[in-house]
């Protein structure tokens, strides 16, 4: 046909075919086989799984049967039934919580599980422990997994939500290293698989460590939600935005509400008027009538007191109160002083006889809890309130008296922060009888107190609420009125009869009806939990007082008892129906004892708090099978304040009953939360305030208080008040439905606001409950409460575990609570947290006291067992990530710094011009020959031992000496040529020094290596063997001591010795001299090599030229003015850097004496180094941190005898420490403190700085001025920028002076870069010009061009001639307005951080030494902590100064500090033992190295917490 017909073709096939499928559709629609809503509907249900979903469309999405549990699937069938009464059943609520889970596990999101070391799981294996499921992980990932490829379906996916949160991790961290690149594209699915591969291009993948961090950077690009409004960055300030309003937030839209009145409260017929008068009527009319029913749960027979008794013990209590304590003329108690009263739970006819002898005497009675230990949870509290109340008497009985804690001469023990207290005994045996003519006023009810009752607050604060006589009598009139009392009816109480309902109903209001109430003590409950039911038959009970703990332990202990016969009750009243878990307990109560004789119209909710007392209570309806009402709501518009009935969605939802209307004679209203209480709308949810005499008065001995918090004056809309009447706040938040009917949504003290949305706790424990609580935890020990972290309240969850879980099934529920309360609340569990059985703080009834645990997770005392921090999906107002600008040049730098008026960061030492006899030598060895000739008998070297003798010295010509012996052994032994590199391995001492100087009269090359350890030849050896293959040791010389070391057969186990080169021991050396000394021809030829590993764990070894050598000694000599009359101290490890500079090389060139104290011998001996600085009173002495912080922790203690034992240091005028870090300002004054008692100076202690480039920058000297110290803003150093604040400023950070510029040196700050200059405004990378510079790095395999950028740099812009040294640091030039020797102001330098060790997070800069310094603080049992990065998660590792079983209690103190003063969100917290995290000679940080033990898991962690 030709290309033009084969194009035809085509297209004709093309229309023929689109002919066809229109003919189709067009057919089908008119034939009726598919319609055009089938046509959508089928439509949508193909395209449904590749098309975006909106938040609130998937919320409705029901869930399918194919992905449901049994559960699911019934919650499938009674939706699809459509009958809104099905929806108030209270299953509701676990239902909804499995449809989250399944939801959560549709989604497959990756839930981390920690790692605990095998001595705290003790049962489960850690090479098994796995994670919750296979559905962890992502669809994609998943089908990686089975086919390896990329499934069509996840690809469509992929492409129509353009979301990367499939794609490999190491396409969002490219700028990791290339062993966190490899380790990061390893799949997930590898993760716990028995058969996975090992290693991935030589880095181990299939460790716990490494897959779980995979894990957790795979979970952290998937987000939850919509992040909140963030924080921005302008000017270091970190400002809040300003909220906007959302429109689209619910919001009230209904009319005022008004307060509804109660019904008249008709006065009762015959009623006393007071509670006594009634005691006295009934112990007169009925004196055998019972009162009081209790039994003891290891008592046969229960103990009944009547009212003839009640009365008759009241009346002796009364009369012994008054006449017999103190003396006639001073009686102690006086009326209307207040009394504690002090009485067990099991004990209520004691508590009940005291509480009316009290009356009686016009005592006002202070209820309390009984102490039992001197450390009882809320005990310091109620002692405050007893000493703010004036009590001095306390009233027990015999047997708690008994109980109570004693100290050793038998009083009762004072307990912390308790009044003195005089303890009465209230037994009849122990008080006198009244005479017959005594008999006690017995008044009218009237306004003054009848008694304080204590209420706990959020913050664990005690206030007492008074009630007046009248108050009390009205009260105890309206419960009558609503709950129907009438004389001789029985009443069995569980109740806790000191406080609230329990007081109200059982030792009040029974009174004034002659009621006969059963009390059952809490004791029994929990050795019996269906004793109350069983006590409602016995006794044939009308009324039972009972909370929804008792309701559901009564079913759970139930086992279909035949004689169970509740048809007697007439109201069963739970105190806590307004919890939204009391719903679920009553109505599964009612379903199993329906049968049983229980009317559904007995259960009767009620509200009440110690402030308004009574609220309100659902009145009991005789032969009404109306049942109460229920409302759906939206938890969502809840969580805004909004009401809005449920809108067909069932996972968040709420489901509440009514209380009741208003008590009779009350008038409730509904008032906002927020500033002025002004009238909530219909549909808002507020504080429930009641205006009515049987209320509280005010908070005793708080009148400002009472009259701003606890009473309010309600106004409308218009601003005009709504009564003349005073309201009292109830704490209670609720609304008021249809018909009057009030619904309690929560507690004021359970009001968590998160994000701008209210959450209720009581609502967060219920969902918790919801998700198989009895297998794993307790069901009512259980608390949430929140803490203040950034600005903002994150939620915490502990309960109890129960004992027989594993820690495998713990996590995994804990997976389960955060995901069914991120569902169902939309909020996230910032931690969540498991401790043993028993361990939390209880209040006496059993319950968990919730201040008290809250106060423990904020020490850092809970010791959890498991503990789970979810930070990322919690943490939403992060400061905004810094934003990359666009690049400026640095010639607009320097202009736009010039313009500004800002000085460009450099500055230099002193010349180096003036020449002494010694300078006129370029080689050490020419020096040292001189000075052994000129001054033989001169002592150079001073070798301490460590019992502070002198062990050794050496002179001049004995130095000669030795250094001619072993440059003839070389020559003679060993075989050297001229330039042979030659490992010096000696323990520090002379026999170091010797053989430095004889390889230089050999023409040897030496480089310096410490030796072995003893104790940890395994780790150790291979070090030095590495040492010495990459500098190309041809051979060592060492110690007869060493050597029989490496030749021993553990040595040989970490390397052959067969593989070592050539090995001459120097102790027995030979007796002729060499004939000929090596002089070197050219100055700038190799000195020596420097091996040290560097804070980033680079090994590198720098080339010292004899030119280098010589300038650097006599910079150091013209700082610290040197000359051989002087001796120094010091006490550094000599085998690199400026230490191996003051240990070798400064005395043959100065001629100063040297005491020489190895850092080693410290260990056995730590005041060795200060007394021998006492002891040859030296002016100038050299340390390192190492020393100085061992002093410091070790000598605390001891200042006193050292300065006994004549230890002076009033002669030290320079005390430098030697360092490649930033100055340890808070460690330096810890020094200058303990020992400024034994004379030392604060300012004589300094700082050196030296690096790999050049071993001395700075160094302080004698004529110098004194070390300055500066507070930068730390937020600014995040920027790269410096800002002077004051001392004590917030986030200001103490750096100082690293010691004065040494002769010969000049410094420039750079932009490391663009490197152009900088002003001393900016922090950038300080560059060196010297002659003391090193001449490169040495290297084996060549790599010396990759970094001779370090020793050849040239400024980008300014004097680009001249030829610098980086050296790798960050810092910042200032100049003071101290002036030099020479007259002009001087130029601090101040170092901040190693530029390999910054991390960049978040756009911003940060450097590990500022982080750790938090941590630190967090934590008393932290001693060490190391900081780093691996694919852009900040991973914290922490030493452990305690028991293992406190590693937990510091995963959220890390966790707050670093967010809170870094603004970082910490990924991976690991718990080790002390002495784990490598530490170099110089006392420094090895962080790269333990991040390698990290990710190859070596470090045996105590705990992991993977921060999800």
């Amino acid at each position: 046909f030709g290309p033009k017909g084969c194009d035809l073709i085509i297209i004709i096939i093309i229309i023929i075919i689109i002919i066809i499928v229109v003919f189709s559709f067009v057919f089908c629609y008119f034939l009726g086989d598919i319609t055009q809503k089938g046509y959508e509907k089928k439509r949508s249900k193909l395209l449904q799984a590749y098309l975006p979903h909106t938040p609130g469309a998937e919320r409705r999405i029901p869930v399918t049967p194919s992905s449901s549990s049994s559960s699911s699937s019934r919650y499938q069938r009674r939706r699809s039934t459509g009958t809104r009464d099905e929806r108030y059943r209270s299953d509701v609520h676990s239902e909804a919580v499995q449809a989250a889970l399944e939801r959560h596990s549709e989604r497959k999101m990756a839930v981390l599980l920690p790692s605990k070391r095998q001595s705290l799981i003790g049962q489960t294996s850690m090479d098994t422990y796995t994670p919750p499921d296979s559905s962890s992980g992502s669809d994609a990932e998943g089908s990686l997994g089975r086919a390896g490829g990329v499934s069509v379906d996840s690809w469509i996916s992929r492409a129509l939500h353009g979301s990367p949160s499939t794609s490999s991790s190491s396409s969002s961290h490219s700028n990791s290293s290339a062993n966190a690149a490899r380790l990061a594209e390893t799949n997930m699915h590898s993760y716990g698989s028995k058969n996975a591969c090992k290693y991935s291009q030589g880095v181990p993948v299939s460790s716990r460590v490494s897959a779980k961090i995979q894990q957790l950077v795979n979970t952290l690009k998937r987000p939850k939600r919509r992040p909140l409004r963030e924080f921005f960055v302008e000017d270091f300030e970190e400002l809040l935005e300003v909220q906007q309003p959302d429109p689209s937030l619910p919001r009230p839209e209904g009319a005022e509400s008004t307060p509804i009145q109660g019904e008249e409260l008709n006065r009762l017929k015959n009623c006393p008027a007071s509670l006594e008068a009634a005691l006295l009527r009934w112990g007169a009319i009925a004196p055998k009538a019972p009162c009081l029913t209790t039994t003891h749960s290891n008592a046969k027979q229960p103990y009944t007191l009547t009212y003839g008794k009640l009365w008759s013990k009241s009346l002796k209590l009364a009369y012994n109160l008054l006449h017999k304590l103190g003396s006639k003329q001073e009686p102690i108690i006086h009326p209307g002083d207040r009394v504690a009263l002090v009485y067990p739970n099991n004990d209520p006819a004691a508590f009940m006889v005291a509480f009316y002898g009290c009356l009686l005497a016009e005592v006002v009675p202070v209820p309390i809890e009984v102490p039992l230990t001197k450390k009882d949870a809320g005990s310091q509290q109620i002692g405050f309130l007893l000493g703010s109340c004036g009590v001095g008497v306390a009233l027990t009985s015999d047997a708690c008296h008994k109980g109570l804690p004693k100290s050793a001469s038998g009083d009762v023990m004072q307990f912390k922060g308790w009044p003195k207290l005089l303890w009465v005994l209230t037994d009849s045996k122990h008080l006198s009888k009244p005479p017959r003519e005594w008999f006690p006023l017995i008044k009218d009810a009237n306004n003054d107190t009848a008694y304080i009752e204590y209420k706990t607050c959020k913050d664990g604060s005690v206030l007492g609420i008074t009630v007046t006589r009248m108050a009390m009598l009205t009260h105890c009139q309206t419960l009558t009125h609503t709950c129907g009392y009438s004389e001789a009816e029985t009443m069995v109480n569980v109740l806790d009869f000191k406080k609230g309902i329990g007081l109200w109903h059982s030792v009040q209001m029974s009174v004034l009806n002659m009621l006969h109430v059963v009390s059952v003590p809490y004791a029994l409950m929990k050795v019996n939990p269906l004793s109350w039911i069983q006590k409602v038959c016995q006794y044939k009970a009308k009324v039972a007082c009972v909370k929804s703990r008792d309701l559901h332990w009564a079913l759970i202990a139930y086992k279909d008892q035949s004689d169970t016969n509740m048809s007697s009750l007439r109201m069963l009243l739970v105190a806590d129906g307004s919890n939204p878990w009391s719903i679920s307990s009553c109505d599964a109560f009612l379903n199993v004892f329906q049968s049983m004789g229980l009317r559904s119209e007995v259960i009767c909710p009620c509200a009440g708090s110690p402030e308004a007392l009574t609220v309100a209570v659902r009145r009991p309806q005789e032969g009404s099978s109306k049942p109460g009402g229920r409302g759906v709501l939206s938890m969502t518009n809840l969580s805004h304040g909004v009401i809005r009935v449920d809108n067909g969605e069932k996972l968040s939802v709420l489901t509440l009953q009514d209380v009741g209307t208003a008590m009779p004679g009350a008038m409730v209203c509904v008032v906002k939360l927020e500033s002025v209480p002004q009238l909530c709308k219909t549909d808002e949810i507020g504080e429930i305030c009641v205006s009515s005499v049987a209320t509280g008065t005010s908070y005793y001995g708080l009148t400002g208080m009472s009259k701003n918090t606890f009473e309010v004056c309600p106004v409308a809309c218009d601003s005009g008040l709504v009564s003349d009447c005073v309201f009292v706040r109830s704490g209670l938040l609720g609304f008021v439905g249809p018909g009057g009917m009030i619904f309690i949504s929560g507690t004021l003290e359970g009001l968590m606001q998160v994000g701008g949305r209210k959450h209720n706790a009581d609502d967060i424990i219920a969902t918790a409950l919801a998700v198989e609580p009895m297998k794993f935890i307790y069901r009512g020990r259980t608390v949430v409460f929140s803490v203040n972290v950034l600005y903002d309240e994150r939620i915490v969850l502990v309960a109890e575990q129960r004992p027989d879980s594993t820690e495998e099934e713990s996590n995994q529920w804990m997976s389960r609570v955060l995901q069914a309360i991120d569902g169902i609340h939309q909020v996230g569990v910032y931690c969540l947290a498991l401790v043993p059985a028993n361990t939390l703080p209880k209040t006496p009834l059993g319950g968990i006291h919730l201040s008290e645990t809250k106060q423990l997770f904020l020490e850092g005392a809970l010791h959890p067992c498991s503990i789970l921090m979810c930070p990322h999906s919690c943490i939403t107002n992060l400061p905004k990530p810094r934003q990359k600008q666009p690049e400026v040049g640095p010639a607009s730098v320097m202009v736009g710094n010039l313009v500004a008026g800002k000085r460009m960061a450099q500055a230099s030492g002193r010349d180096l011009s003036h020449m002494e006899d010694n300078e006129q030598f370029l080689f050490l060895s020419e020096v040292l020959q001189w000075r052994a000739q000129t001054t033989p008998d001169h002592i150079l070297y001073t070798l301490i031992n460590s019992r502070g003798a002198i062990g050794s010295s050496l002179t001049c010509l004995q130095l000669h000496k030795r250094a001619e012996k072993i440059a003839t052994l070389l020559y003679e032994r060993g075989q050297l040529r001229d330039g042979d590199h030659v490992a010096l391995v000696y323990p520090p001492g002379l026999d170091l020094i010797a053989a430095f100087y004889g390889c230089l009269y050999a023409g040897c090359i030496p480089i310096t290596v410490r030796p072995p350890h003893p104790q940890n030849i395994s780790t150790t050896l291979p070090t030095v063997k590495m040492i010495l293959e990459v500098s190309r040791s041809v051979c060592v010389m060492t110690t007869q001591a060493i050597l029989k070391l490496l030749k021993s057969r553990d040595a040989s186990v970490a390397v052959d010795f067969k593989s070592w080169p050539p090995i001459l021991e120097t102790d027995d050396l030979p007796k002729r001299r060499c004939p000929l000394l090596y002089k070197p021809c050219d100055p700038d030829s190799l000195a020596y090599l420097d091996f040290s590993v560097s804070t980033t764990g680079m090994l590198a070894g720098v080339k010292m030229s004899h030119n280098a050598t010589s300038a650097l000694c006599r910079s150091v000599k013209l700082q610290c003015e040197l000359y051989p009359s002087r001796e120094v101290a010091v006490c550094l490890d000599p085998y690199c850097g400026l230490g191996f500079v003051l240990w070798c090389l400064c005395s043959v060139y100065a001629g100063q004496q040297s005491v020489l104290i190895s850092p080693m011998d410290l260990e056995v001996n730590p005041a060795l180094w200060l007394q021998s600085v006492s002891q040859f009173k030296v002016r100038d002495t050299f340390c390192s941190y190492s020393v100085m912080e061992l002093c410091t922790r070790s000598l605390s203690s001891l200042t006193d005898s050292l300065k006994a034992r004549g230890m002076d240091l009033t002669r030290v005028r320079s005390c430098v420490v030697v360092a490649e870090e930033r100055p340890r300002v808070a460690l330096t004054q810890s020094f200058c403190k303990l020992f400024k008692d034994v004379g030392l100076h604060p300012r004589a202690v300094s700082t050196a700085f030296g690096c790999r480039v050049n071993l001395a920058v700075c160094l302080q000297g004698t004529s110098g001025p004194d070390p300055t110290t500066v507070y930068v803003d730390m937020r600014a150093l995040r920027h790269d920028r410096v800002r002077l604040v004051e001392r004590g400023s917030p986030h200001s950070l103490a750096l100082m002076e690293s010691g004065k510029i040494l002769p010969g040196v000049r410094i420039i700050i750079a932009n490391p870069e663009t490197k152009g200059p900088i002003g001393d405004s900016h922090l950038g990378e300080i560059w060196v010009h010297s002659p003391q510079n090193a001449s490169g790095y040495f290297t084996v395999f060549g790599e010396e061009n990759v970094r001779s950028d370090h020793f050849g740099a040239r400024l980008s812009f300014g004097d680009t001639q001249t030829v610098w040294a980086r050296t790798g640091y960050l810092g910042f030039l200032r100049r003071t307005d101290l002036t030099d020797a020479s007259g002009e102001r001087h130029d601090a330098l101040y170092v901040v951080g190693a530029l390999d060790e910054v991390m960049e997070l978040r756009g911003m800069k940060y450097h590990p030494i500022d982080i750790e310094t938090s941590i630190i603080r967090a934590h008393r049992n932290i001693t060490e902590c190391a900081v780093f990065t691996w694919t852009n998660l900040l991973v914290v590792v922490v030493e452990l100064d305690g028991s293992e079983q406190e590693a937990l209690d510091l995963v959220p103190m890390v966790t707050n500090v670093v967010l809170e003063e870094h603004y970082l969100i910490v990924g991976v917290v690991v718990v080790v033992d002390s002495g784990v995290i490598p530490i170099n000679s110089r006392g420094e940080k090895q962080r790269m190295h333990l991040r390698d033990g990290f990710l190859a898991d070596q470090l045996d962690p105590i705990y992991v917490a993977y921060n999800m």
